[in-house]
């Protein structure tokens, strides 16, 4: 089912969108945040295996598009009966600053609702600044912090949780 604002359609995935998801993670966190090859695996096996296992009325990827050009993704994955991780939030540069991600944030988390989970969770590292001020707005609190090598960076990863 699709969500249509003026600028932006959100769109349930297709199978063809699952190389998009991986390549853009891939090329933007390398270009915005120096990561390096070893990201690709992190991002392509967890897709791959949502696919897989893809459960739909319960966890869901979404694809946002403006003018039918592809500029952001977000997905609620089932962890375990009650819960469900937030993972695959991101917006293009150029679709940024235009109230995206907050549609985006806003469909998953009612999804997530809706569903009936009672928590949901996500993990990103610090430098996100952006993204981690939308998890703060939408009622997520850092509940987790590790320091790791990763990526080809010193990174400090943070799980946030949000409870229904």
């Amino acid at each position: 089912m699709a969500k249509q604002t003026k600028a932006f359609v959100i769109r349930d995935f297709t199978p063809i969108d699952l190389s998009w998801v991986v390549d853009r993670h891939v090329m933007l966190y390398r270009e915005e945040y120096g990561f390096d090859e070893s990201f690709r695996q992190y991002v392509h096996g967890p897709v791959m295996a949502f696919y897989e296992s893809f459960k739909k009325g319960e966890e869901n990827l979404w694809i946002a598009e403006e003018e039918g050009v592809p500029v952001g993704m977000i997905a609620i994955v089932k962890a375990d009966p009650m819960t469900a991780q937030l993972r695959w939030f991101l917006i293009e540069p150029e679709a940024r600053g235009k109230g995206l991600g907050n549609l985006m944030m806003q469909t998953a988390v009612d999804f997530t609702r809706e569903k009936g989970y009672s928590k949901l969770f996500l993990w990103t590292v610090s430098q996100l600044d952006v993204a981690r001020y939308l998890y703060e707005k939408f009622g997520f609190y850092i509940t987790e912090v590790a320091q790791h090598e990763i990526w080809g960076n010193v990174l400090k990863e943070e799980r946030w949780d949000l409870n229904f």
